[in-house]
This record gives C-alpha cells, structure tokens and sequence, in this order.
C-alpha cells in the first residue's frame, strides 16, 4: 500500500488471496468460506432463542451432529472471526476506518441501503441453495477444479453484470 487512503494493488491482492486458499487448503484440508460461519451463528440463535423448536427440527439435529462440540467451535466461526479482526486491522493501519455511504448520484440513501439489505439477504438464500458462498462454493471450488465452483463463478459474475445493466444509470453520473 501506497500510504493512507490508497487501496493495495488487486492484481497482488488476488495472488496472495490465491496464497491464502492454497495454504487454507493443505492446512485444513478445507477451502475458505464465510456463509458456514453465519448458518453457526443462526443455528446457535435459534437454540437460545427457540430450544423446543430446536429440538424438535431435523434440520438442526442433522446440524447437531454433524457439529458435536456445538455450532460456534466451527473452524468457520473462528475463520471469519479473523477475517473481521484482520479487516480492522488493514482498515485502521491505511486510515479508512468510519462509516461512509457508497453509492450514485441518482440514488436516495433509504434506496441504497434497502438494496444492500436486500441484497445480502438473497446472496446468504442464494449460497444456502448453492451449498457455499463466493469464497466457498466458488473460489474454493474453483481451486479444486470443481465444476460446481466454475459454474458458481460464472453464475455470480454473469448475474452480476446482467444487473448492471438495469441498475447502471443509478451510478453514473451524464
């Protein structure tokens, strides 16, 4: 990085994320993955929250199982954990840490914050029936050479641009 404010190059960011995965891989024997650690947290939430419910769903016994020291010792949780302390440390070590708004002239702030709630919200839908978020389903899957993983990539940049194209006159300014 170049000094405060300035982004690192992505073309380095992609090899060392690339880095990052490789070394995730031989370690764990796993790929990287964010939407593992927020079905923890939802499992977690809803046997705190709802115990005969949570008892009583096979889902969350089949959950149980499969997770026996309890859905928060996923080595995902602690993934994302680091991730979230990592990202704090990058933003406060380049001076970016605050909280900013990002979006186009033609856009109202309810308008875009709706929009990214509703879109997050259909991504974590999407990566449930997709069996894996960007960084799982695709990204990992692609460094394993999973069909799976390069159709997931396709599917995630190709839905993406095809929005854009709709969306594009709320960002650019004439």
């Amino acid at each position: 990085m170049n000094g405060k404010n300035k982004y690192m190059n992505p073309y380095l960011a992609g090899v060392l994320l690339g880095f990052v995965l490789l070394t995730t891989i031989y370690i764990t024997g796993r790929g990287l993955g964010a939407s593992g650690a927020m079905k923890s947290v939802a499992v977690s939430t809803v046997k705190a929250t709802a115990p005969e419910h949570y008892e009583n769903t096979a889902y969350y016994q089949d959950y149980a199982a499969d997770h026996p020291e309890g859905p928060m010792k996923s080595w995902l949780v602690f993934e994302m954990i680091g991730v979230l302390i990592g990202a704090f440390l990058s933003g406060t070590l380049s001076g970016r840490i605050g909280l900013k708004l990002e979006k186009g002239p033609g856009v109202s702030n309810s308008t875009r914050l709706i929009g990214a709630v509703l879109g997050g919200l259909l991504f974590g839908f999407g990566s449930q029936l997709g069996r894996g978020c960007t960084s799982g389903a695709a990204l990992s899957g692609m460094a394993v050479m999973s069909f799976g993983g390069i159709v997931t990539m396709l599917a995630i940049f190709g839905g993406a641009y095809a929005f854009a194209w709709f969306f594009r006159k709320m960002w650019i300014t004439r």
